[in-house]
């Protein structure tokens, strides 16, 4: 999959987290970027990855379903970021089983 586009999802609480990035993986061919990162004052993080309309549609469809469960703190995509981004994206060391 080639890395067009990079979604941020930021929630007050793990379980609007946790909802979240389960609606964004089933709604759309994008993949998680690296672990879950906690911002500080129950603020917790995670960074998808994946070409511009997937991200998107994840994204929206995460940030829906995290409010349902919690409060959404930010939703954010970007499209074609630089190559020098890719620095202070979390990485996840573990490659999935493709099947």
């Amino acid at each position: 999959m080639a890395t067009q586009a990079i979604g941020i999802l930021e929630t007050k609480g793990l379980i609007a987290l946790v909802q979240g990035t389960d609606a964004m993986l089933k709604s759309a061919n994008v993949e998680i970027a690296g672990p879950m990162t906690g911002v500080g004052s129950a603020l917790v993080s995670t960074t998808i990855r994946g070409d511009v309309a997937a991200v998107k549609a994840a994204i929206e469809s995460g940030s829906d379903a995290a409010g349902q469960h919690g409060e959404v703190v930010s939703a954010h995509v970007i499209a074609r970021p630089h190559a020098d981004t890719e620095t202070i994206i979390p990485h996840s060391t573990a490659k999935r089983a493709r099947k």
